[in-house]
């Protein structure tokens, strides 16, 4: 009579569970069926993929072999494919030698050195230290400092386009970065909109070559000015607009030569005063031969360096990811064999390789191309790794989901994972292509709250 019982208990839960992913996917079948026909995807192209997270058991599919941008959504392949292949404990770092009052400073590849996001990484914690090194070895002047580079790299990664790279989000890696490539420029907007505006103040020294072609927009317009470098040259120009109705107005701009940048700042801290006296000079392992290690600095380990990668969404640390996975000791390699490697490591995975046609390692192409299947599966597998809990402590939260977000020109996406009120746990990626309008995200949470 109990084994009865057992089998009628079990049966009935069985059937309730049934009934419960039945009903969600018919939801989701009847908010999907909804959402595609806005006016605003009468273009596009959308593709949602949901499957259970205990049982792998797909609830709803539609267009999951599909191809589409995933603009962001894209850093969650990177940030797995990281923690695999470095390991969470994985740490950068970056020497100071010295010899005859010569600084060689040998940068590989950190994406957080003088980043304002840790407290080891702050500009004046790094030169604090090297000066703290320094004193104790009886260091007291410089009289050449060297910022050595490997040879020059393809550094910003394929088919990025060219009103990205001079803005702050298009930075690209080197072996020494600083300061998250990046610096602020401040404007002085004119009364009205069509009025000229002034360079206020520039957040580098380095940069002194900016040809400000930038007119004061309406009241309330926020930053529509982009920053276009001029190939082959030190000149930078501004185009658009910043808001009237302010005293000032701040965007930021990628930095192309960061080596320079922490050079002088580095020499400023110390002497308190400008030099010039910085040299750039070719990588030769020869340059090492007989000269004394200083200092090196360390980097957050990687699991801070993703939780900042996802939750605030930085480029850098995405593309300087794919090129460390492809260099070595020394420093960091192409962008392209760094990608190659990512679509290697999950094909093993049994992924298969057109799943991932992409060419970044943050999504900041507009021409990758990913399947919502191939996120859903990345996702699932990382939940099933001891890195896991900090992959999804990096996740930031949206409509009261945890999920990683993407944008960019009529693109967006969300992916991650959802736990519903009757304990049911999904995993889900949700991808929208040219759309028209604004307002989409609001419309994918509605057809995503029939997970909750």
């Amino acid at each position: 009579m109990a084994m009865k019982k057992f089998f009628l208990v079990t049966g009935c839960w069985l059937l309730v569970a049934g009934l419960s992913a039945q009903t969600v996917t018919l939801q989701l079948q009847k908010a999907f069926q909804k959402f595609e026909n806005d006016s605003q995807l009468k273009h596009a192209i959308s593709s949602l993929y949901v499957i259970d997270a205990k049982t792998g058991e797909v609830v709803f599919d539609k267009n999951s072999q599909i191809g589409l941008a995933p603009a962001s959504t894209q850093k969650i392949i990177t940030a797995a494919t990281a923690f695999e292949l470095l390991g969470k404990e994985f740490r950068y770092s970056t020497d100071f030698f010295y010899v005859s009052k010569n600084v060689f400073v040998l940068g590989k590849g950190d994406p957080t050195f003088g980043s304002w996001r840790y407290k080891n990484t702050i500009d004046t914690v790094i030169f604090n230290n090297v000066i703290n090194a320094a004193n104790k070895k009886g260091w007291l002047s410089v009289s050449r400092f060297f910022l050595i580079e490997n040879e020059r790299i393809k550094n910003i990664p394929s088919r990025w386009i060219y009103e990205d790279i001079g803005n702050y989000y298009g930075a690209a890696p080197f072996n020494l970065n600083w300061h998250e490539n990046q610096f602020d420029v401040t404007f002085i907007p004119g009364d009205k909109a069509g009025d000229a505006t002034s360079i206020d103040t520039i957040a580098t020294k380095w940069w002194r070559h900016l040809i400000n072609n930038c007119k004061t927009g309406k009241a309330g317009s926020g930053d529509n000015a982009y920053i276009y470098p001029v190939p082959n040259s030190k000149y930078s120009v501004i185009e658009g607009t910043i808001p009237a109705g302010v005293k000032r107005f701040t965007i930021s701009a990628s930095d192309h030569d960061p080596d320079i940048s922490f050079g002088f700042a580095f020499k400023d801290h110390v002497y308190k005063e400008e030099s010039e006296d910085l040299d750039a000079v070719p990588f030769n392992s020869d340059k090492l031969n007989g000269k004394e290690l200083l200092y090196t600095h360390y980097s957050p380990t990687l699991d801070s360096i993703v939780y900042w990668f996802l939750k605030k969404s930085i480029n850098l640390y995405g593309e300087s990811l794919i090129a460390t996975l492809a260099g070595n000791d020394m420093g960091i390699g192409q962008a392209d064999s760094g990608i190659n490697i990512v679509k290697k490591f999950w094909k093993d995975k049994g992924i298969d390789e057109d799943e991932l046609n992409i060419y970044d390692g943050s999504g900041l192409s507009p021409m990758n191309r990913v399947t919502t299947h191939a996120q859903v599966e990345i996702l699932k597998y990382a939940k099933s790794k001891d890195w896991f809990k900090y992959f999804y402590d990096g996740l930031p939260e949206f409509n009261g989901m945890k999920m990683k977000s993407g944008t960019i020109g009529d693109v967006k996406g969300f992916c991650g994972y959802h736990k519903s009120k009757d304990g049911k746990e999904y995993i889900f990626s949700f991808l929208v292509n040219n759309y028209s309008g604004s307002g989409i995200s609001n419309k994918m949470y509605k057809v995503l709250d029939e997970l909750k």
